[in-house]
């Protein structure tokens, strides 16, 4: 399976990131971010993720050395690991072992996505998309189906003996079931119906809208009922979803059993993304009513992406019980969002990847606005999330410098 090749260049990236977990300043970042979710922050948190790796490519770090093809995706995860520690001083955590995930087989909702799609730049895969309609009227919501899931066990097994082989003695290889538990059905539905047409349908076919985001919200449901009947579902508290990580020693929740976790054990997630400019109202009742069916089945939740939340945190506290951290996009008011999340939630500031894309790169500029920005939000429980990150004008410099500028701001504001 591996070369002698691949698996001394594969046991040397792993032994540089075990060295790196058993660091004493991952215990720290652990309890900093453990602190920030139970909204007793003693300073920001930093973190960077969703980065164009095809520009970040300086010094040929990360030009693969493995020639198989199964060694290779494994040394791309390795090596954008240690990258991103290398260069970027941000709240990263770097997790002990090496994760399998289960093997399964998903039908799916029954339908997918059609799309055309447009490229600036061939190596990225940042696209311009547009979507072929499926979705019109009641009866093409049947189209919509309940997916079913199934594990493939023994492959499972072989895949973490594999890995477990591969890096014996210097990282271990361990299963980690389901952690990540995010969703997004309007994000989806939207490129089955079309922006333009559902955003009428808001105000002329609201019967129509309601049946199609319950069927979907069904199918959702259906899926986390099927992973934790399987057993496939994982503690999730040290990893991250839409915004910095989840460390807490709230969860898993009393009377759980390390043999069967329960979504309650877990956090979780949903958003509304073309939501943005739908009213306080209509997002409540058309999405978050429904998202709030699969949010409340976990035991603390996050909220949101790119859509401006700042008007929303008042639905979102009436819903959403167990919120405990909500987005705050670039498009957000800033005093409106103080205001109305205060230090009841972590306050997750995305600021805009643009400024990564400027030209020239102003530096001094955004120490300025990180600046300013939290002193604004002093008091509040606050992460630093840089994500969306589209280009850094192959100069990945610019985005050692962020994190150096935020990690500097962060501290200086605790």
């Amino acid at each position: 399976m591996f070369s002698q090749k691949d698996r001394r260049i594969l046991r040397d990236l792993a032994r540089r990131k075990a060295e790196l977990a058993a660091q004493p300043v991952q215990q720290e970042r652990r309890r900093l971010w453990t602190r920030l979710n139970r909204l007793q922050a003693e300073r920001p948190m930093v973190w960077i993720f969703e980065i164009p790796w095809h520009e970040m490519n300086a010094g040929e770090e990360l030009t693969l050395r493995c020639e198989g093809e199964r060694a290779r995706p494994i040394e791309t995860a390795l090596r954008r690991e240690l990258y991103h520690a290398a260069h970027m001083p941000d709240d990263l955590l770097i997790e002990p072992f090496f994760p399998v995930g289960p093997v399964l087989t998903d039908t799916g909702f029954g339908i997918a996505e059609e799309v055309d799609i447009a490229q600036t730049d061939a190596v990225s895969d940042v696209v311009s998309r547009h979507f072929h309609i499926q979705i019109q009227d009641e009866a093409d919501i049947e189209k919509i189906q309940m997916p079913t899931v199934a594990l493939d066990a023994p492959a499972w097994d072989r895949e973490q003996g594999l890995l477990g082989e591969l890096f014996d003695g210097v990282l271990p290889a361990v299963k980690t079931g389901l952690r990540h538990t995010s969703i997004a059905p309007w994000d989806f539905l939207v490129r089955l119906t079309g922006v333009d047409a559902l955003m009428i349908d808001l105000i002329e076919r609201p019967a129509y809208v309601h049946k199609l985001i319950d069927r979907m919200t069904r199918a959702h449901l259906h899926r986390l009922d099927q992973y934790e009947q399987l057993n496939l579902l994982a503690l999730n508290n040290d990893t991250y979803s839409g915004g910095g990580y989840q460390c807490t020693d709230e969860l898993p929740r009393p009377g759980w059993d390390p043999a069967h976790v329960r979504p309650a054990d877990l956090w979780g997630r949903t958003m509304s993304q073309i939501f943005s400019s739908v009213s306080p109202a209509m997002h409540e009742e058309f999405a978050l009513q429904y998202e709030a069916r699969y949010l409340n089945r976990f035991g603390l939740t996050y909220y949101g992406c790119c859509e401006p939340l700042d008007r929303k945190v008042g639905i979102l506290r009436k819903h959403v019980p167990s919120l405990r951290k909500i987005s705050m996009s670039p498009w957000i008011n800033l005093d409106t969002a103080i205001a109305a999340v205060g230090a009841d939630y972590v306050f997750s500031l995305k600021p805009n990847p643009a400024v990564l894309a400027a030209d020239p790169w102003q530096p001094d500029a955004v120490r300025r606005d990180l600046e300013q920005t939290l002193a604004r939000l002093k008091g509040l429980q606050v992460e630093i999330v840089m994500k969306d990150i589209s280009t850094v004008r192959y100069e990945p410099q610019r985005l050692w410098e962020w994190a150096r500028l935020a990690a500097e701001a962060a501290a200086a504001a605790a």
